[in-house]
């Protein structure tokens, strides 16, 4: 099943056709009241979620879903008129698997849903521990916290996969292209400065604790007690 999130009716009635005749079911919302009630009986495969919704916004719903243990991994495509880069960006940080902009074609909305779900389907299953640990960095994968000696930090959605990968690689060498695979899901290194501002406000947020993540220049990031390159 895959929801469609969307106000504009001839849109949402598009997408649905299309999906439909290439073999998904589908159920149309037309704002994210209807969503939540659909989402009481029945858990979707994917959601294509519009930005600008009547109630609450597209980033709203998303940051909920992914707040949520039950819904945290479900895959979520935006769709939007939004075209900017920090749109793009914005919506991509708090969780999204893809973000297509309006108009788009027919064919393109499909490779990008079955795409997504290939990655959804091939997606290795969480790891055994669910509390990593560095230093005084401790983070629960049950409760999705970050805890540094003993105090709470709030985390983005991808400053949270960042800091998951770091904790599960502790003094192992990351290259760039490693970590946009693994946290972007992307091999684009045009994109990679967008590692080093999320690096950057990681630190930030983990305080004295987040000088463990080290930079090793011109090959990416590492978690550990040594000290960097630059």
């Amino acid at each position: 099943m895959i929801y469609i999130v969307e106000d504009d009716s001839s849109i949402r009635e598009l997408e649905q056709y299309a999906l439909a005749s290439n073999g998904y079911e589908t159920k149309g919302c037309e704002d994210a009241a209807s969503f939540w009630a659909a989402l009481q009986n029945d858990q979707p495969e994917l959601v294509i979620l519009d930005v600008m919704l009547p109630d609450e916004d597209g980033y709203q719903i998303l940051a909920k879903l992914r707040a949520n243990a039950a819904t945290a991994a479900t895959p979520v495509i935006m769709v939007t008129a939004k075209t900017s880069e920090i749109d793009v960006v914005k919506g991509l940080d708090h969780g999204a698997d893809d973000y297509v902009c309006k108009p788009f074609g027919i064919m393109e909305f499909i490779s990008r849903v079955r795409a997504v779900l290939r990655r959804a389907a091939a997606a290795a299953p969480a790891p055994a521990a669910s509390t990593l640990h560095f230093g005084d960095i401790v983070l629960d994968d049950v409760a999705r916290t970050v805890r540094v000696g003993g105090t709470q930090v709030e985390l983005t959605f991808k400053e949270y996969s960042l800091l998951h990968l770091f904790l599960e690689h502790p003094e192992e060498v990351l290259a760039r292209e490693r970590i946009m695979k693994e946290v972007w899901d992307t091999d684009d290194l045009l994109e990679s400065r967008t590692i080093d501002m999320h690096v950057r406000t990681l630190r930030q947020k983990l305080g004295a604790a987040g000088d463990a993540i080290r930079t090793v220049r011109k090959v990416g990031y590492k978690l550990s007690t040594e000290g960097s390159d630059d």
